[in-house]
């Protein structure tokens, strides 16, 4: 027998994840009223859905801004999707810019996803790791599994997809994207991005 749900529970979660009153209403019945295993379900199911949309054309879309308090960082950013219509609803300006704003808040992001990290950066990387003294005296095969590891972690390090979302940090920039193509419908890819600092590479000379 299912348990009866609030309109006050249904009206929070959707508040929380976006998804339609039916679905919050059946997460939140799965979930014994739980809210916080609705929105683990919720997400995953999303999650799920959106895999199936990063294959479709994303041209249409938005270019935002964000300006850190003091003027002294600025972000421009390209987010895409497939309609006009969708580039014109609030959420999908509001995940620009955030996405914006995580920009600014991660000085050591330069790259959208690791694939568009160039080979000669990650050739360097391993350069880097392979000739660390704590490793150098490793079997070659421990040695190598070590670079690996390393190197992964590094060059997710300089991806904004990989980033843990400023707002909410048990939620991935990878996985926020998602949840909003499944919110909206349509796939949504962070193009690029370009971060102003106040007086960078200024030659002083």
């Amino acid at each position: 027998m299912s348990i009866q749900i609030s309109p006050l529970s249904v009206k929070e979660l959707r508040t929380k994840t976006g998804a339609g009153m039916m679905d919050c209403k059946q997460a939140l019945q799965a979930a014994n009223g739980d809210i916080e295993i609705a929105v683990e379900n919720l997400r995953k199911k999303g999650l799920a859905s959106a895999d199936k949309k990063l294959t479709r054309l994303a041209t249409e879309g938005i270019i935002d801004s964000y300006i850190h308090i003091g003027s002294r960082i600025g972000v421009l950013i390209e987010l895409n999707c497939e309609t006009d219509f969708v580039a014109r609803r609030i959420e999908f300006q509001k995940l620009a810019k955030n996405l914006a704003m995580q920009v600014a808040a991660c000085q050591s992001v330069f790259y959208v996803s690791i694939n568009d990290i160039p080979q000669e950066i990650i050739d360097r990387e391993i350069r880097i790791e392979s000739g660390k003294e704590d490793i150098i005296n490793k079997p070659p095969e421990i040695k190598e599994q070590i670079i690996k590891a390393r190197i992964d972690k590094r060059l997710k390090e300089l991806c904004l997809m990989h980033q843990c979302f400023i707002k909410d940090q048990k939620v991935l920039i990878e996985d926020l994207v998602k949840e909003h193509i499944a919110l909206l419908g349509e796939n949504i890819k962070v193009r690029r991005f370009q971060r102003f600092i106040l007086g960078e590479k200024i030659d002083l000379n």
